[in-house]
């Protein structure tokens, strides 16, 4: 285990979520206060959510050939200028390409770091090293990064705001900047400071020079070795699809937890502050699991017991009234913490190194299309009960089923690479 490299890791991991995390509690109501209606702001949500899925894959893609760290730099600066569009935009047309741009900055950095990472490591330690530990270390940095930003997000507004200062910011700024931009402009300050610690704390090895010629022609051979691996693959398919579940979770819990706080705190304002600690808890408690993670067996008995345990918490969520809701909330998030960092050591042993990134981009393609797929389906049965959330039901207990199958019935007959390597796991459950 090298300390520096994981320290290195965990920082950038950090540095990203952090500025991320700013904008949770106050986006949706400063899309309101810039006029947007409730229909406006679920598109302008959704312009995220498809362009990041769209540029998933060329995106990894991307990474894979040219390097990882100039990929996340640029990963930054789209950052910046979404951060600044959405602070500042006066108009759901400005909102929506900020947006967008959110969007295609998420998708450059869905891997880049943690490939990065797998890689240094087995430089140093050779292929069979230990990863769990610091994909544990980086899965704690962002869910506490995402944390801190959320509370600093919710409460910067609401402190500026107080004396009046808000009212005397947006005289001063023709209106262009409020109280609930504040978090927005201070992501993009701390973005470009993302891209500055990319460029030159991840160093990696040379890579030959690329050409525009080159790149275009190896990103898509790239992406269709990764879909092809993915599809190919039995470890790396059932990865795809616990991610994929995982989004179709995460899709249900955002749209109808909000409505649900309000409905007990008596009012919309009083409903987003519950909420935002809400969010906040459950990121604690994913970095709780994330810590947790290394000191359990790793493998597939540590994936097939989370899901499990998902699937109870869900069930809690969705039938439960408010004190065992929140239980199950915890303990989802709890779980998601502890089978995250060990579903993707089984991904890392099972793809090669100029697959790598493409690999994690295919995993979260996943989690991002049953997101949004998801979200679009349950939003007329939002008040049917435990309906909506029979998907995310459904999605976990087929996914624990299909972990309850050993690797080494899968790994004995599939080769893990689209160059023909075999690199089977012998033992991994």
């Amino acid at each position: 285990m090298n300390p520096d490299l994981r320290r290195r890791y965990v920082v950038n991991t950090a540095l990203f979520w952090l500025p991320i995390g700013l904008g949770v509690a106050p986006a949706v109501l400063l899309f309101a206060e810039r006029g947007l209606g409730t229909a406006a702001v679920a598109v302008v949500v959704a312009v995220h959510s498809f362009t990041a899925a769209g540029l998933e894959l060329p995106t990894g893609g991307l990474s894979d050939v040219l390097g990882r760290r100039w990929v996340l730099a640029a990963a930054g600066v789209l950052m910046c200028a979404a951060f600044l569009l959405v602070g500042l935009g006066g108009t759901a047309v400005l909102l929506g390409v900020g947006m967008g741009l959110k969007g295609a900055a998420r998708a450059l950095s869905s891997g880049p770091a943690e490939a990065w990472y797998v890689d240094a490591v087995r430089a140093k330690e050779g292929e069979g090293a230990e990863l769990r530990s610091g994909l544990a270390r980086g899965a704690t940095a962002s869910s506490v990064a995402l944390a801190v930003g959320t509370v600093a997000g919710g409460v910067l507004p609401w402190a500026f705001g107080r004396g009046g200062y808000g009212e005397q910011l947006g005289e001063a700024t023709g209106g262009a900047v409020l109280p609930l931009s504040l978090p927005m402009l201070l992501g993009a300050v701390l973005a470009l400071g993302f891209s500055c610690h990319s460029l030159l704390a991840l160093r990696e090895p040379p890579r030959p020079r690329a050409t525009l010629g080159g790149v275009l022609r190896g990103v898509p051979v790239t992406v269709v070795d990764g879909v092809r691996l993915a599809a190919r693959d039995g470890v790396v398919r059932r990865v795809v699809l616990t991610s994929a579940a995982a989004g179709s979770a995460f899709a249900v819990i955002e749209l109808l937890t909000p409505g649900r706080v309000a409905a007990l705190t008596g009012g919309a304002e009083s409903g987003a502050v519950g909420y935002g600690g809400l969010a906040t808890a459950g990121f604690l408690c994913s970095a709780c699991g994330s810590l947790l993670a290394p000191l359990l067996r790793g493998g597939r008995r540590a994936v097939l017991l989370g899901t499990a345990a998902a699937t109870l918490a869900l069930l809690l969520l969705g039938a439960g009234a408010a004190a065992v809701a929140v239980a199950g909330y915890a303990v989802f998030y709890v779980t998601l913490g502890v089978v995250n960092p060990n579903l993707n050591e089984l991904l890392h042993h099972r793809v090669p190194d100029d697959r790598r990134a493409t690999a994690l981009s295919v995993q979260s393609l996943a989690l991002q299309l049953t997101a949004a797929t998801t979200g679009l389906i349950i939003g007329p049965l939002a008040g049917d009960g435990l309906l909506p959330w029979l998907f995310p039901l459904g999605a976990f207990l087929a996914t624990a089923l299909l972990w309850t199958r050993p690797l080494r019935e899968v790994t004995a007959q599939q080769p893990v690479s689209a160059d023909g390597q075999d690199r089977r796991v012998t033992d991994l459950s």
